[in-house]
C-alpha cells in the first residue's frame, strides 16, 4: 500500500496550480509573470528585486535545510511557519465529515484547529495533572486500532505546554500500528532544546512519518516564520499540490538564508547553552515559593507551572511589565502558568515581581 493511498483522492487527482515562477526560471527577459518591471525602491535598495515574485520553494534554502536535518533536497518542504505544514497535512489526508485526528491535550491548540478547519474528527487522547501531564501511550495505541477515521496523528516532542518528549519505544509501537493506517506527525519545535533523538531518522523506514521544525525557536527567527515539513518525497508532493505558488516572501528566505550560513551555528550552540542555565535559574527561583504547587520544568525551553491564585498572579506580573502565559480557557491547565526562559535581567525583573506578589497579604487563603 502506497502512502498515496491515504492521502484524499480529490487531491491525488486534483491538477495542482503550476505558477510562472514554477514553469520558468527568473532568467532573461522577464514577461511572463504580471509583474512590474522595476522596484519602486530606489536602486533596489534592500537588494531583493521586490519587483519579481520568489522562488516558490527556495533551491538554496532548501539545500541548506536538507543538510542541516540530513536528509535529501526531495524530503523537505519549507512553509509559513510550522502552522501551514499542520494545515497542509491535514487538508491532505483528512476528508470533511469522514476522516478524523488524533491529538493528547493538553498540547499545541493548531492540531485541533486545523482539523475543524477541515471539517474533520478530532480525537483526544488526553494528558491529566495527575500523571504528570505525561502520554497516555495505551489510550493512543487503542485508539488508533479502534478508530478507523484517524487519518493523522500529532504528537509534540517536547511538548507544549508541558515540556515532555515522546519516548522513542513507543514511536516504534506506534509507526508499528499506523502502517497503511494513518500518518504519525511529530512536531519537533522545540527539539534543540532536548537531548531526545529526533524522529527524523526513522523517515526512511516508514513513509507514513512527518516531522515538523521551525526557525522560529531555538534559531531565534520566529519573526521571519519559516517552518519546514520533513518527510518522504511522495508525502512532500502531495503536500506540494496544494500549497500557495509563493509561500516566502523574498526578504523572508533572504534572512532564513543568514540565519543557516555556518557561522550562525556557533552563535546558536551558544545561545542555547545561555538558555539552559537560565532555565536552571529558573527552575531554582519557582522552586522555592510556596504558592508553587506543582512545577513541571520539561525539556524545552519554558516551564509548567501550577500556582495559588493564577489568574491574581497572572494580572499581577502583567500590571508590572511581565507577561507570561496564562491557560483560563482550558480546564485541563487550571491554575496553570507557562513561563518561558528569558534573558537574565528578564528573569531578575521575574524573580521581583514574584517577590512582590509574596509580601501581599491579601493573596492567601
Amino acid at each position: 500500500m502506497s502512502i498515496i493511498d491515504l492521502a484524499r483522492p480529490d487531491i491525488v487527482a486534483m491538477q495542482p496550480y503550476s505558477s510562472a515562477r514554477k514553469e520558468a526560471a527568473a532568467q532573461g527577459v522577464l514577461l511572463n509573470a504580471n509583474e512590474s518591471p522595476r522596484s519602486l525602491l530606489d536602486g533596489d535598495e534592500a537588494g531583493l528585486a521586490l519587483h519579481r515574485y520568489p522562488e516558490p520553494q527556495p533551491a538554496e534554502l532548501v539545500k541548506r535545510l536538507a543538510r542541516l536535518y540530513g536528509l535529501p533536497s526531495d524530503h523537505v518542504l519549507v512553509t509559513r511557519g510550522s502552522d501551514e505544514g499542520i494545515d497542509l497535512l491535514t487538508r491532505v489526508f483528512c476528508r470533511a465529515g469522514v476522516d478524523a485526528i488524533l491529538h493528547c491535550p493538553p498540547t499545541f491548540g493548531m492540531y485541533r484547529i486545523a482539523a475543524e478547519t477541515q471539517g474533520a474528527a478530532v480525537v483526544s487522547v488526553p494528558r491529566t495533572a495527575a500523571s504528570g501531564f505525561t502520554l497516555d501511550t495505551a489510550g493512543i495505541l487503542a485508539a488508533v486500532s479502534r478508530d478507523q477515521r484517524i487519518r493523522l496523528v500529532f504528537l509534540t516532542s517536547p511538548n507544549n505546554p508541558t515540556g515532555d518528549c515522546v519516548d522513542g519505544t513507543f514511536l516504534g509501537a506506534l509507526l508499528q500500528a499506523t502502517t497503511n493506517r494513518a500518518m504519525v506527525v511529530i512536531d519537533e519545535a522545540y527539539a534543540e532544546f532536548c537531548a531526545e533523538a529526533s524522529a527524523i531518522a526513522l523517515i526512511a523506514e516508514h513513509p507514513q512519518l512527518a516531522v515538523l521544525r521551525t526557525l522560529s525557536k531555538a534559531w531565534a527567527a520566529a519573526g521571519l516564520r519559516c517552518g519546514i515539513v520533513l518527510a518522504q518525497p511522495s508525502v512532500i508532493g502531495l503536500l506540494q499540490r496544494i500549497i500557495a505558488p509563493y509561500p516566502l516572501a523574498s526578504p523572508v528566505i533572504t534572512l532564513a538564508l543568514r540565519v543557516l550560513q555556518p557561522d550562525m551555528q556557533l552563535r546558536q550552540q551558544k545561545l542555547l547553552q545561555e538558555i539552559r542555565e537560565n532555565k536552571k535559574l529558573l527552575v531554582s527561583m519557582l522552586d522555592k515559593r510556596s504558592f508553587v504547587l506543582d512545577l513541571w520544568p520539561g525539556e524545552a525551553n519554558f516551564v509548567l507551572l501550577r500556582v495559588k491564585h493564577a489568574d491574581r498572579l497572572l494580572a499581577h506580573c502583567a500590571h508590572h511589565g511581565v507577561v507570561v502565559r496564562g491557560y483560563a480557557a482550558d480546564p485541563a491547565l487550571k491554575d496553570c502558568i507557562r513561563i518561558s526562559v528569558g534573558s537574565r535581567q528578564d528573569l531578575a525583573a521575574l524573580e521581583q515581581v514574584l517577590d512582590d506578589w509574596a509580601l501581599d497579604d491579601w493573596k492567601e487563603d
